[in-house]
């Protein structure tokens, strides 16, 4: 009967895990692994379904302006105004189709960075080795692992041989961890189950035999899948502050058609059917019809620069969403480095230490001492170390059809192969020279790998090569070499060099010792016995480097008032050195707090003391899924607007619950991109940078544009309660206001979402996340526009009414039209004149104008919209005065911003 009370398979012997899983070293028979299979259920995480087109573009109805745009449409069909449903329903369909345009192709980009994962595994069944689909793995298979291998399921190894596995996704650790068969204690961390190995992560070297103890949801990348699901999403800033303003838009206009309902019934006296137009036509003049597309649209503006500096936008309110964030949760691992290894140091005996340049895999980089480029192959003894660092190991790397280089092998092993070829050595060139003939692969014991070489074509001259931990090469090397040849290894030399390797190590560098020896002709065989009286030819540092923009984006991300938290499943000292050469923490910070805090340190703290300590600690080390977690909501609760970026399945928790999730879209999982709003197609830690500064810009466009749509309402709804109250007809008519709304508006609206950024906005501190997009700060300076605007409307109206109704309301409609062109060069920016910025810098702005003024005399002139709308002609000389008056409101926008550059907001 198999026994699966707990999960402590870690803590248990050998024998008694496979005795819990009533299996054995040999494997389960077919008949027994079918039958679990039934009990236990497929080997595989359910996949969330990728979104339906249908219910994407459903989604874009689902809008309080959009109701209010249905609700408007509805009463127009009643009373018969065919036309208003038409254009009203044309713009609700057009401001969907944008949306799901936008989003649609959002998804699509997600699917095409998705990689395939082969799905098999190898298993042994009845006593036979077989190759089977790893979803039919069932708890107590033995599974056998090779490098390179995906590991198909969590399971508890039996058998190791220098077996190493990557399990960055998981527990965020970015270096390789060797494995082994011994009994953990009950209480050892995920991360620190050595003998155990986890579903979703990779062998990175050696062989191993395990028996398979969790499947599926049951899996650790399982449950934390399935968690993800239980986690409540916070809503959006952008659709608060919308739903905010449309409640407010909503509000003034149903009130005002109230008012006017109300005064002109039962004050006045109307008739029924002619207050019900004037009703009609304060409702109209209320509501800006063309928000909901001008929303759209500055937000579907904003993702596209957006993706063209690598951040692809998955929801478009979280365009606007990143440009108020305050708090930046980053992994470091692929997004503060490069997620590779890197040489970057080299010590020699007796010289000075050594520096190497490069980025990534790449073959390229300079060697230089004292800040002096020198020739490597020119140094003997450099050129001996590189040597030995090319052809000791199996790492190969290889450049792909996209320029790009990949690794095949141990991450620390490729690194020494990219030390080599930016020499110029070639691996494959020395293997026709040298063959190998033996190999001792890593041991964790010994600490250290070698390998037998003979030379091909010379003397037949055999050596040994040896590579592993600094100390454990340096205890069993007698000489050292220098340009003249080897020499005895003295007492102070090894103090030397120890405390060089100290030096490289305090830095988080991984450290490797390099040595050789030459063996008799007749040696064939490696063993450990040999490894004895070798010559050290110097030692290496590596680390994962530091992408080289991030250093930058962090001082940028300061200035912007942006606080930056580094959380990383990997150790303390890695961390605190990428942070320190980063710029996150240095002397210059004034906190007692430590630099740098575990988990298993944050849980000894209360709750006040963790919410205390999380507004001073910046880094972060060995976090499970779980604290991360916990660390967004607690920055939340304290009123942060946080963005979080991930790439494994521990980090989907916090990606989800954070205001703005940010995946990395090259390393990063499905599951990280599933639970994110974006993700970065270069897995750049800049690029999230380069994305606030267009989510401010989204931010000021949304409000400049906003702001223009409801000066025009609300100078048009005042002009209908203002002539009704005198006694006056209707100065513009439901379809002319319609036309105003929507294709005057509707135009300079779209240009006005395409404003390219006046001021460097992240030179700023984040708005205040209770900042609505019509502040107090923009009311003052809409209704002196707006005043100004109704003014003249009316006294163009009265001046024209003597020569007929329908020539005042096409003299109102005109002074309407050109103030509100005017009025788009004052929008371009609430706080800088335009004159500064230039009238002609924005192309859209211009061709928005230009188009404008085309579409207004075609409506004023072409006999057919004349009859349509109930217009009467214009003299030449007319429209001259009109466009004169109209002019003002630029004049006296101009000179507001010059007396009060203070109260308006960018």
């Amino acid at each position: 009967m198999i026994q699966m009370l707990n999960n402590s398979f870690h803590s248990d012997p050998v024998e008694k895990v496979l005795n819990k899983l009533s299996s054995g070293i040999s494997g389960l028979s077919h008949k027994e692994a079918k039958t679990r299979l039934q009990d236990f259920g497929p080997n595989e995480i359910p996949e969330k379904k990728a979104k339906n087109p249908v219910l994407i573009f459903l989604k874009q109805f689902h809008s309080i302006l959009i109701y209010i745009l249905i609700a408007a449409a509805a009463i127009s069909f009643f009373v018969g105004h065919a036309v208003d449903v038409y254009v009203i329903l044309a713009v609700i369909l057009i401001n969907a189709v944008i949306g799901f345009i936008q989003e649609n192709k959002a998804e699509k980009s997600i699917q095409a960075l998705k990689r395939m994962i082969v799905p098999y595994a190898k298993v042994f069944r009845g006593g036979k080795l077989l190759q089977v689909h790893a979803k039919e793995l069932v708890p107590g298979d033995i599974i056998f692992l090779e490098e390179g291998d995906r590991i198909p399921a969590d399971a508890r190894l039996l058998e190791v041989k220098n077996t190493r596995t990557v399990e960055a996704s998981l527990t965020g650790e970015s270096l390789p961890i060797d494995k082994d068969v011994k009994v953990l204690p009950e209480k050892t961390g995920l991360a620190d189950r050595k003998n155990m190995v986890w579903m979703g992560t990779f062998v990175a070297g050696g062989q191993a035999k395990a028996v398979v103890v969790f499947t599926g949801i049951k899996t650790a990348i399982g449950k934390v899948a399935t968690s993800i699901e239980k986690i409540k999403k916070v809503k959006g800033h952008f659709e608060k502050k919308t739903a905010i303003l449309a409640r407010q838009m909503g509000i003034i206009a149903v009130v005002c058609a109230f008012i006017v309902f109300l005064v002109g019934f039962f004050a006045r006296g109307f008739e029924f059917s002619e207050i019900f137009l004037f009703t009609i036509a304060s409702l109209v003049a209320g509501i800006p019809e063309g928000l909901p597309a001008v929303l759209i649209i500055v937000l579907a503006i904003g993702a596209h620069r957006m993706a063209k500096r690598n951040a692809i936008i998955r929801t478009l309110p979280a365009t606007e969403t990143l440009g108020v964030a305050t708090v930046i949760a980053t992994d470091k691992t692929g997004t503060l480095t490069q997620n590779t290894m890197n040489v970057e140091k080299i010590i020699l005996p007796g010289e000075d230490e050594i520096t190497v340049s490069g980025e990534g895999w790449k073959p390229s980089g300079d060697f230089s001492q004292k800040d002096n480029i020198i020739a490597p192959l020119e140094n003997s003894r450099l050129s001996k170390l590189l040597h030995i660092a090319c052809v000791c190991n199996n790492a190969r790397i290889v450049k792909e059809e996209d320029e790009k280089y990949k690794i095949i092998g141990d991450p620390t092993e490729a690194a020494l192969v990219a030390l080599a070829e930016k020499a110029g050595l070639k691996k494959e060139e020395l293997l026709e020279k040298e063959k190998r003939i033996d190999d001792l692969p890593f041991n964790p014991e010994l600490k250290y790998r070698a390998s037998l070489s003979v030379l091909v074509k010379e003397d037949r001259k055999k050596e040994i090569y040896v590579i592993g931990a600094p100390e454990a090469v340096l205890a069993h090397s007698s000489f050292t070499l220098w340009e003249k040849g080897e020499k005895k290894i003295t007492q102070e030399e090894k103090q030397e060099i120890l405390a060089g390797i100290q030096g490289l190590a305090k830095k988080a560098m991984r450290v490797l010792g390099l040595a050789y020896k030459i063996t008799p002709v007749s040696t064939d065989n490696l063993s450990e016995d040999l490894v004895n009286d070798l010559v050290l030819v110097g030692v290496v540092g590596m680390l994962d480097p530091p992408r080289p923009q991030v250093k930058e984006a962090i001082a940028k991300a300061r200035k912007a008032g942006i606080r930056v938290i580094m959380k990383t499943g990997d150790h303390k000292d890695t961390a605190v050195a990428v942070a320190k050469e980063i710029g996150m923490i240095g002397e210059k910070t004034k906190s007692k707090c430590p630099e740098v805090l575990t988990e298993q340190e944050l849980l000894k703290l209360s709750e006040e003391e963790f919410e205390e300590i999380i507004k001073h600690i910046s880094v972060f080390a060995r976090l499970t899924p779980g604290m991360k977690l916990r660390i967004v909501e607690t920055l939340q609760k304290q009123g942060h607007i946080v963005a979080m970026t991930g790439d494994g399945v521990n980090d989907a928790p916090a990606l989800k619950r954070a205001d703005i999730g940010i995946a990395m879209g090259i390393i990063g999982t499905d599951v990280a991109r599933e639970s994110s709003a974006i993700v970065l197609a270069d897995d750049n830690f800049s690029s999230i940078m380069n994305a606030i500064e267009e989510g401010r810009t989204v931010f000021t466009n949304t409000r400049q544009a906003s702001s223009f749509l409801i000066t025009t309402n609300f100078a048009e709804s005042i002009s209908i309660i203002t002539t009704m109250l005198l006694g006056l007809p209707l100065p513009l008519l439901p379809t002319q206001l319609l036309w105003l709304n929507l294709v005057t508006d509707g135009v300079s609206d779209v240009a006005l979402a395409a404003e390219p950024s006046h001021e460097d906005v992240l030179e700023e501190p984040p708005r205040k996340a209770k900042e609505n997009i019509l502040s107090k700060e923009i009311i003052p300076f809409i209704l002196i526009m707006a005043g100004i605007m109704v003014i003249f409307t009316l006294i163009i109206f009265n001046t024209y009414l003597p020569s007929g109704i329908e020539k005042a309301r096409t003299g109102a409609f005109t002074v309407m039209a050109f103030t509100q062109l005017f009025n788009v060069l004052n929008m371009r920016s609430l706080k800088r004149s335009v004159f500064k910025i230039g009238l002609f810098s924005n192309n859209f702005i211009v061709a928005s104008l230009i188009a404008s003024v085309f579409l207004l005399a075609m409506v004023l002139y072409v006999p057919f919209f004349q009859g349509v709308f109930q217009f009467a002609p214009l003299g030449l000389l007319e429209i001259l005065i009109i466009i004169l008056l109209s002019s003002s409101v630029l004049w006296l926008g101009e000179l507001y911003k010059y007396l009060k550059p203070k109260n308006l907001l960018y």
